[in-house]
């Protein structure tokens, strides 16, 4: 951790998003807590296979000083949105219309997923991350620093401090950051697009965004 504060992470959904942010934060020295609209009752086999600790939505948004938010979109109208007010919140999200169902804002580019998450969470400082690759391999392809096959993943948000929270995390979980731009820009890297899921460097990874279709 080179001397840096460890990050209190609070995740709300317990899918893959969730567990494997959760496993990482804690395999690279940050404390986490699991939560799910179900309760903690229903994390049992993770708090007790990987020490993670489990809570209530509202026990992981207090608990953390960033929040990861990784649910289906239906469900982000349930989000305790004022007690998520002034947090960091890293939405790694993504539309899928045969889950989710047709939302025509994100079908006709009038909201990108992370201003969808905003919009639900007026007062929170959201940032878009970890949503462009397969869990997977967010478990397996991280590397150190300067290694040349390392890869890079993207980032957007408005705020600098939140943005500056999820550089720190993805680059502790073993990848380069990628400033996309403004939370807006996440249409850049969202389902659908060159760069989604796929395994780039730093480099190829800036050229792709610059040249995805606004």
């Amino acid at each position: 951790m080179d001397g840096e504060k460890t990050v209190k992470i609070g995740i709300i959904g317990a899918g893959f998003v969730g567990s494997a942010i959760g496993k990482l934060a804690l395999r690279h020295g940050h404390e986490a807590m699991l939560s799910n609209s179900r309760g903690p009752h229903t994390l049992f086999s993770l708090s007790r296979g990987f020490g993670l600790r489990v809570g209530t939505v509202e026990e992981a948004v207090a608990f953390g000083e960033a929040v990861v938010v990784g649910v289906p979109l239906g469900a982000l109208a349930a989000l305790p949105a004022a007690a998520l007010a002034g947090k960091v919140v890293i939405d790694a999200n993504n539309y899928y219309p045969e889950r989710d169902g047709q939302i025509a804002e994100l079908d006709d580019g009038t909201l990108t997923t992370g201003e969808l998450l905003a919009r639900h969470l007026p007062g929170a400082r959201v940032v878009k991350a970890f949503n462009a690759i397969r869990m997977a391999e967010l478990e397996t392809d991280g590397r150190p620093a300067g290694s040349p096959e390392r890869r890079a993943l993207p980032v957007a948000g408005d705020d600098a401090g939140a943005k500056a929270v999820a550089v720190r995390l993805l680059e502790d979980f073993g990848f380069d950051a990628v400033d996309a731009g403004p939370l807006a820009e996440c249409r850049r890297f969202e389902n659908g697009t060159p760069v989604y899921c796929r395994p780039l460097g730093r480099a190829d990874l800036a050229r792709g965004l610059a040249a995805a279709a606004r």
